[in-house]
């Protein structure tokens, strides 16, 4: 891909960030069982933190498979095309999740974590703002736009550069 310099960095930074949230869910569940059956005092608080962490995980982890491209695709059709019917799947495919990823995901989200922070909801154990919350929703889409926005102008670079001819081998002459 010759874009990857400017996607590797936000490979590495989101799958960071995504192992850290996903350690601390299972710390906060081990915890939790641990407090309940052992202790016989459930922790209100880990129940909260490992909930608000599966949001996150769930989230960052679907813009995490968008940039490797394993987000979920039914490529029985799409297997079998070959040259440009290809090039232009694929520019609707991405031009489809950008949108979706634009409007649904950062502009809904943010209209979502602007109305939740104007009322002050509030986590009921932690007392957390529940906007801090919901903020993954356009931070996701964000990242899922921005790697859509780089595939769509590798397909258009791909589609633009000659195909490349294989010399002739001295044997073929």
């Amino acid at each position: 891909m010759r874009l990857e310099k400017f996607k590797r960095p936000v490979d590495k930074l989101l799958a960071g960030f995504t192992v850290t949230v996903m350690a601390m869910l299972v710390v906060c569940v081990v915890w939790q069982v641990f407090s309940r059956y052992v202790l016989s005092q459930p922790s209100t608080m880990t129940d909260e933190v490992a909930r608000f962490s599966m949001i996150w995980v769930g989230l960052l982890g679907a813009a995490y498979a968008t940039g490797k491209r394993r987000h979920l695709s039914i490529d029985l059709f799409v297997s079998n095309l070959q040259g440009a019917p290809k090039l232009i799947n694929q520019l609707f495919v991405d031009l489809c999740v950008l949108l979706f990823a634009g409007s649904a995901m950062v502009w809904g989200g943010l209209t979502l974590v602007t109305k939740v922070y104007s009322t002050g909801q509030v986590s009921p154990a932690m007392q957390l703002p529940m906007a801090y919350v919901y903020v993954v929703l356009p931070l996701s889409g964000l990242i899922i736009s921005y790697y859509c926005v780089l595939y769509i102008l590798e397909t258009l670079l791909d589609s633009l550069s000659p195909v490349p001819t294989l010399a002739p081998s001295e044997e073929n002459i």
